[in-house]
């Protein structure tokens, strides 16, 4: 196990007890300061910081216990175990009640020491961990979606590879959901309880990625003015997830070598040789092996990630899976804003089914959320919802609703074949109007055509007398009243 807690300060008076633990700690190459009051130990925490400190419950200038209350307000405190021969259940609850990690008695042995130690070292592990552990929503309804070939196919590799400690190297075209396939990789291992630390190679600077794969000491640089421990650390015993491999700059691709096959590094400006057990995931939006001719990705470092490749399909390869997945996001994201929705209409369906989804997986997610925030509740996401561009078919508008178009853009904008005297908005890659300003032309011809009556209007554009109020009244306080002139009859 990695030793992240690595600086102890053993506060006691009695001379055998000091010698002791500093002999413990010092087997377990751990730096030990020794503080015989709490005087001394006051001057110590202000000078420096530690990661545990074993603390005498009585002092010869004070209780332990205040000194312990004090300790726990500072903003790098250390982990803090009470130490006393006159131990009684009261004084443990109060220790603990006022931040103590732990509490044993004296005398105790070696062993009981290592097992104090091997708990605070997972739990200040796990602090670290939560640093990175900033977005809940990750993997919500985890689990892949779809039934095709490719689908079945990428399951088998999965549950294959997953229980194994085998690199697996994850690549495909952005989108795609490489990191999902990790994340399903993660959960199946027998690493699943431990850590899972995700580093975005392409969002760290190259001056900062060293420090970030594998910390750094105070003082190292302008700015270190703690020891952090790096993301190898803070996965030890779990998996990291190297996401966008191919961002890692070459003059740290023999380091990353190195760690991956010797599973020992050190930490940027420090000499203590730091050992890690850490199954290395990795994916890639290129071409590797173009990479690797071209110099810029090392062929050693390429074969060491490349133990297991998995390729993830684009969404256009996947078939019967595209529908499937569109309406799988549709109820997460109705669920998610609060929004009932009645599916999808026939028009959405059609666009879904026959659009190429160049941005993938991601792209399907944030347009069938955009189309849920656009559509009324109770009413199905129609394919203008989605303003996917392409000529394709979409729900019918009333042809009065479209007189106030303008000529210049008529063509682009709008088709006359549709049946019932009725046009259809079906392509808005042109530009030349945003979806608000057609909404905006849409409601001004309605109410011209209702001669001001709110009611029919909002009936002729398929929306709530509410909705139609609460436009109006955004123009209004945008300083385009489109009602000026016309008559605001409700019914």
């Amino acid at each position: 196990m990695a030793l992240s807690l690595e600086k102890v300060l053993v506060v006691e008076d009695e001379a055998v007890v000091r010698s002791l633990l500093t002999e413990i700690f010092t087997r377990r190459k751990c730096s030990v300061r020794c503080a015989q009051t709490l005087a001394e130990a006051e001057t110590l925490l202000t000078s420096d910081t530690f990661d545990l400190m074993l603390l005498d419950l009585r002092l010869p200038d004070g209780d332990g216990q205040r000194f312990l209350e004090r300790v726990a307000t500072l903003p790098e405190h250390p982990l803090v175990v009470m130490v006393t021969g006159y131990g009684t259940i009261e004084s443990a609850v109060a220790c603990m009640r006022a931040g103590a990690f732990d509490y044993v008695l004296k005398p105790f042995s070696p062993s009981q020491i290592d097992i104090i130690l091997k708990k605070a070292q997972a739990y200040s592990q796990l602090l670290q961990v939560n640093r990175y552990l900033s977005n809940p929503d990750e993997g919500e309804d985890g689990g892949l979606v779809g039934r095709s070939h490719s689908m079945a196919r990428l399951r088998q590799m999965i549950d294959r590879v997953a229980p194994t400690d085998a690199t697996v190297l994850i690549t495909g075209e952005s989108g795609t959901g490489k990191e999902m396939i990790a994340r399903e990789l993660y959960r199946g291992s027998p690493r699943r309880n431990q850590p899972f630390i995700k580093v975005n190679c392409a969002a760290i600077s190259e001056n900062l990625i060293e420090s970030e794969f594998f910390g750094h000491e105070r003082g190292a640089f302008t700015g270190a003015t703690e020891r952090r421990e790096g993301r190898f650390e803070l996965a030890n015993q779990g998996t990291l997830l190297l996401d966008e491999v191919t961002e890692i700059p070459l003059n740290l691709q023999a380091k990353l070598l190195r760690v991956l096959q010797e599973r020992e590094f050190e930490r940027v400006g420090g000499n203590r040789t730091i050992k890690v057990n850490v199954r290395i995931l990795a994916t890639s939006n290129r071409d590797l092996l173009s990479y690797v001719e071209k110099g810029e990705f090392r062929q050693d470092l390429y074969y060491r990630l490349n133990v297991f490749p998995i390729q993830v399909p684009p969404l256009r390869e996947r078939g019967e899976d595209i529908v499937l997945l569109g309406e799988h996001f549709l109820k997460r994201c109705a669920r998610k804003h609060g929004i009932k929705v009645n599916g999808f209409a026939d028009s959405a369906r059609a666009v879904i089914s026959g659009y190429r989804w160049p941005g993938n997986v991601r792209e399907m997610q944030n347009t069938i959320e955009r189309a849920v925030i656009l559509t009324e509740t109770g009413r199905p996401v129609t394919a203008a919802a989605l303003g996917l561009p392409g000529d394709f078919p979409s729900e019918p508008l009333p042809a009065a609703l479209a007189e106030d178009i303008p000529n210049d853009f008529a063509a682009k904008l709008v088709s006359k074949d549709a049946p019932s005297g009725n046009v259809s908005v079906t392509d808005l890659s042109g530009g030349v109007l945003t979806i608000a300003a057609l909404e905006k032309q849409a409601i001004r011809a309605a109410l011209r055509q209702t001669e001001g009556n709110r009611t029919q209007a909002a009936a002729l554009l398929g929306i709530s007398i509410r909705t139609l109020r609460n436009k109006l009244q955004e123009y209004r306080d945008a300083g385009d009243p489109v009602d000026a002139g016309l008559e605001s009859a409700e019914a």
